[in-house]
């Protein structure tokens, strides 16, 4: 089983178990489990769901792991004849995640029972109105 999954606006090729590194989360600490539902593909055993543009319901979860920097990139500058160079680094920021689980049926128990809890209060204040 894997999925597709847009996060940070890249797409990603998961499978369970699975560690792997992403642009910088900066809303999670390390061991905080995090969910993705911008699902665009998810592939079972009982065949391919593509989504348009997402799959309706499926989540993937996924656990922290730490927050890490790439290796230096140096930018070098340098105008021949002019006296002028410049040096700079930089480091990309990463998390790096572990996926846990992938949900192809629905989203996971608590964002659903939150979701729930705030349609339930919409139509009570509907009602009231």
């Amino acid at each position: 089983m894997y999925a597709i999954v847009e996060i940070a606006g890249k797409q990603y090729k998961v499978r369970q178990q699975e560690r792997l590194y992403v642009p910088r989360l900066d809303h999670a600490a390390p061991d905080e489990r995090v969910t993705f539902d911008r699902v665009l593909l998810v592939s079972t055993d009982d065949g391919v769901t593509v989504g348009t543009p997402t799959v309706d319901g499926a989540a993937v979860s996924a656990t922290v792991l730490g927050h890490v920097k790439a290796d230096k990139v140096l930018v070098f500058k340098k105008k021949r004849r002019k006296r002028f160079k410049v040096k700079r680094g930089h480091r990309q920021p990463y998390t790096q995640i572990r996926i846990d689980a992938i949900d192809a049926n629905g989203a996971a128990p608590a964002a659903t029972e939150a979701a729930d809890a705030k349609a339930d209060d919409a139509n009570a204040d509907e009602a009231n109105a």
